[in-house]
């Protein structure tokens, strides 16, 4: 599994303009690294000018990423033209790694990268810490990520002027259950896990490492995904809504290239949107939310395979309703139907909000697409003939179970090349 390879859109755009130097400085060197990382290799000249920064700072943000060995200068080139000839700068991709965990209720799921996206290590730990207590959890992380920064590659031997060793810059770690954007990263709660109470899970993991310690990151799981399958699309795009289905129905928002997850870290929770305010009651207190009509086991109660789904499991469950949709038996496509026309009813909300490009299905609802859709589109008609220009587009997700994996590494990478500072420079002697 490689991540999408880096884009030109708004998802590596840093934050508000920083007000000191050196932050300034900081946000000065990611400019710089992502522009090589984008469109490099390229002169000094190229990257002042897509950068807007003086040719002069340039050179000295240069400076300070090649002591870093994030960056190199390759031969002098001609170009024809008058003045100086140019060296061309380009990425090292090699100097930092960033790694991802996936925390699912039976494993712990691994990928490390390089800073060009390329994943050279996967591992799957198992564990019985759900239900069970943060600090098991996070010791188990930190175990995972001790043992990746001695799978780095070079780790073993001698750090030599012609190959530095490598550091392990960041770890995501994405979780299920809302997260917040704050600085401790807070999970909210995660019931899978019998988390009912807020956990800093982060400063738990950095409390667990032997130093020095990584840079840790704590997302939300479906959050990552969508910030995968939004690298993933065809064609540029600003905003994009996950909705996919697994046990229940979850999502993530991902708009101007950025996980958006509200003021409590539950933006993205499709799941619990209303579409039938007179339907069943709903475990989170509203009623006829989408979950009760598009979720797993309403669609297979519906189908007439509860049985098989509590007593074979949901992967027996889905293989069963493939088949009978397949063979247009009446109750599975009258499950489908129903199911359809409430996420089209969430759909239709959820777009008018949010102005989105893109609405991905990912899940079971991917594998259910083709029942789903002809209803879906059906739904949307009105709009897209009163307003053609705003293009929506509902599509099944293409990166399937590695999206949350391939979503945190590239949360990590973007997060390194918009603040290289966080590379330590290389030893005096590799210089």
């Amino acid at each position: 599994m490689e991540p999408a390879p880096p884009t030109r859109r708004a998802a590596a755009a840093p934050g508000p303009w920083p007000n000191d130097a050196a932050a300034i400085r900081r946000r000065n060197l990611g400019l710089v690294l992502r522009h090589l990382a984008d469109h490099g290799p390229c002169p000094r000249t190229e990257v002042a000018a897509a950068t807007g920064l003086a040719h002069g700072s340039v050179t000295a943000l240069v400076a300070d990423l090649a002591d870093r060995g994030l960056i190199t200068e390759d031969d002098v080139q001609r170009s024809g033209a008058r003045g100086r000839p140019g060296r061309p700068l380009r990425l090292d991709p090699t100097r930092a790694a960033v790694a991802a965990i996936q925390v699912t209720s039976e494993h712990l799921r691994v990928a490390v990268a390089d800073l060009a996206g390329v994943v050279f290590h996967h591992d799957t730990v198992p564990h019985d810490l759900a239900p069970g207590t943060p600090e098991a959890m996070a010791d188990a992380i930190a175990a995972v990520l001790a043992d990746t920064v001695t799978r780095l590659p070079g780790f073993a031997g001698a750090e030599t002027d012609s190959a530095p060793r490598p550091v392990l810059a960041r770890a995501v770690i994405a979780m299920a259950g809302p997260v917040l954007d704050d600085a401790a990263q807070t999970v909210v709660v995660a019931p899978d896990f019998g988390w009912m109470e807020p956990v800093a899970l982060r400063a738990l993991v950095a409390a667990s490492l032997p130093a020095p310690t990584v840079v840790i990151d704590v997302i939300n799981d479906a959050n990552a995904a969508a910030l995968a399958e939004f690298h993933a699309l065809p064609r540029d795009s600003r905003g994009l809504v996950l909705i996919e289905a697994g046990t229940g129905i979850g999502g993530g928002v991902v708009l101007d290239g950025r996980i958006h997850t509200g003021s409590h870290g539950i933006a993205g929770e499709p799941g619990h949107v209303p579409v039938a305010m007179d339907g069943p009651d709903c475990v989170c207190g509203a009623r006829g939310c989408l979950v009760s009509y598009a979720g797993p086991e309403a669609v297979f109660a519906a189908a007439g395979l509860g049985d098989v789904l509590h007593h074979r499991g949901i992967q027996a469950a889905e293989a069963d309703l493939l088949t009978r949709l397949r063979r247009a038996d009446p109750a599975a496509v009258t499950a489908l139907a129903t199911a359809a026309r409430a996420l089209s009813a969430a759909i239709l909300s959820i777009t008018a909000l949010l102005d989105t490009d893109e609405v991905v299905l990912g899940g079971l609802l991917a594998e259910w697409f083709p029942w789903l859709s002809p209803t879906i589109e059906t739904h949307l008609a009105g709009r897209r003939a009163l307003a053609p220009a705003l293009g929506l587009r509902v599509a099944p997700a293409t990166l399937g179970e590695e999206a949350i994996l391939t979503g945190a590494l590239g949360f990590a990478r973007r997060a390194i090349l918009s603040d290289p500072a966080l590379v330590p420079p290389l030893p005096a002697a590799t210089h």
